[in-house]
């Protein structure tokens, strides 16, 4: 039975509600959703980071807890002291690269970050539907596309690794505490607020609007999920919702995807459409361990929460550089 998102947004009114990850660029447009939508949201933030656009709209709206998701005893004051009944997990060491320089602390980040919430999550009785973003990076290289959530976790680079332990605990803690958690599996996000110019997006989107050759790390063949970042937070959400009301969905994995799957040379040109550009790529061909093709069937979400994305890609595109061109300055291409 298919469970829909409430449309008339009743569910998630005075709703406590905490989350992990905020000021990421996941994260911060979850956060938008949910105090838009009346939610009463605590986060917990590490580092101070600079205010971004998509942040300001909230960053006076909800409560902030400072410390470490790694600290255990940090993480069970914040939900002790705030009750939250809805917790999102999406905090994590995101960069790829980071992970091949730095394993250790990825592993830190997001493996035992993981366990840190989910044990806080297990002693704190208010938590009545918990989200833990793990990523189709935890599939790794699988021999038969699309992929699905019967498949077995592969991951093998360190950044892969980490998110199919977090994604293996989320279903520990539900299969033998009854923890009601359940995961998300999404592709590559890209949207309004991602200022990570070593990303494909980002860069590309500078890149034209500067009327530089957008610089290609790859041989520009391989094929991946590109998913519009109000859409992923949109899909964190009625996941939540869902659990709420069933938790029979505990312990459950869900991929999110538009099921059209785009190489890196077709997003770029999608991406050069979009600006009014025809700029030639400088394709290196340097990236290294990459898997050549990674994308997601979305049946079952489909099937069991009645979801589906809300945006196409030429409108989501066509928000997106308007973003970037009222950040970057108009005329500056």
């Amino acid at each position: 039975m298919a469970v829909p998102a409430r449309g008339d947004g009743t569910f998630w009114r005075h709703r406590p509600v905490a989350v992990t990850g905020a000021t990421g660029f996941l994260g911060s447009h979850l956060v938008h959703l949910l105090v838009d939508r009346g939610a009463d949201v605590v986060i917990l933030e590490r580092d101070r980071v600079p205010v971004t656009p998509v942040r300001a709209a909230w960053s006076d709206r909800v409560s902030v807890v400072h410390g470490s998701l790694e600290d255990t005893a940090v993480v069970e004051r914040m939900l002790g002291e705030y009750g939250p009944t809805t917790v999102f997990h999406l905090a994590a060491q995101t960069q790829v690269e980071v992970a091949n320089l730095n394993p250790v602390s990825t592993f830190e980040s997001n493996v035992r970050g993981t366990w840190s919430l989910l044990e806080a999550c297990r002693r704190t009785p208010t938590a009545a539907s918990i989200v833990v973003a793990s990523s189709d990076k935890a599939y790794g290289r699988q021999p038969v596309l699309p992929y699905t959530e019967d498949m077995p976790l592969l991951g093998a680079a360190p950044y892969d690794a980490s998110k199919a332990c977090a994604d293996i605990l989320a279903t520990t803690y539900a299969r033998t505490y009854g923890l009601p958690v359940a995961v998300t599996r999404c592709g590559n996000f890209f949207g309004p607020g991602d200022v990570n110019w070593r990303r494909l997006v980002p860069g590309v989107v500078r890149s034209v609007l500067e009327g530089q050759r957008p610089v290609i790390r790859s041989d520009g063949t391989p094929t991946r999920d590109y998913l519009y970042v109000v859409d992923g937070a949109a899909a964190n959400m009625q996941l939540a919702e869902a659990l709420a009301g069933r938790p029979d969905l505990a312990g459950e994995a869900f991929n999110f995807s538009t099921e059209s799957p785009l190489s890196v040379l077709e997003l770029v040109e999608a991406i050069q459409k979009a600006a009014g550009t025809a700029l030639a790529p400088d394709i290196r061909g340097r990236a290294e361990h990459e898997i050549p093709h990674q994308y997601l069937s979305a049946a079952k979400a489909r099937r069991v929460l009645a979801w589906s994305p809300q945006h196409p890609l030429a409108d989501a595109l066509e928000e997106t550089l308007g973003w970037y061109r009222a950040v970057l300055g108009a005329g500056r291409g």
